[in-house]
């Protein structure tokens, strides 16, 4: 249950990668952690997410947050198959987000699980999409010459 090399800290290079990429695209002072690991899929990337905010948000609520979120998809059922595994988004640009409940191990958490196929849903064109929502949202300030 690993990929790279092992760090100093137990951590391996890849969690590594995964923590500061997040800090640098969300913010720096986020605090989080990560297990990565392989499996035997040819195509896709999956994540069992854990959240903690400020105050509380109810699964219900973050379930409606995320349908609206463009390039998300979300599958909830709270039956057998009724969510998305990696094999199953392979070929599709959306993200899929399952099995949105609360965290019962701090206070106002909730846990989901995300997969997406890392070949259309990659680094590139989240960069594009990401500038794209900045620049519609006129998040980009010009610098001063």
């Amino acid at each position: 249950p690993h990929i790279d090399v092992f760090l100093d800290d137990g951590s391996t290079k890849e969690e590594w990668k995964m923590m500061a990429e997040t800090k640098k695209i969300l913010d720096p002072k986020i605090k989080l952690t990560a297990t990565c690991v392989r499996v035997p899929v040819f195509v896709g990337h999956a994540e069992a997410v854990n959240i903690e905010f400020e105050s509380p948000f109810s699964a219900e609520a973050a379930r409606d947050v995320l349908r609206e979120a463009p390039g998300v998809l979300v599958v909830d059922k709270r039956e057998d198959g009724g969510y998305v595994t990696p094999v199953e988004c392979v070929g599709d640009y959306a993200t899929f987000v399952s099995r949105v409940r609360d965290d019962q191990t701090v206070d106002n958490g909730l846990t989901l699980w995300c997969v997406s196929d890392n070949l259309r849903k990659g680094a590139a064109l989240n960069t594009v999409q990401i500038a794209e929502t900045m620049i519609q949202r006129d998040m980009l300030k010009k610098k001063a010459a």
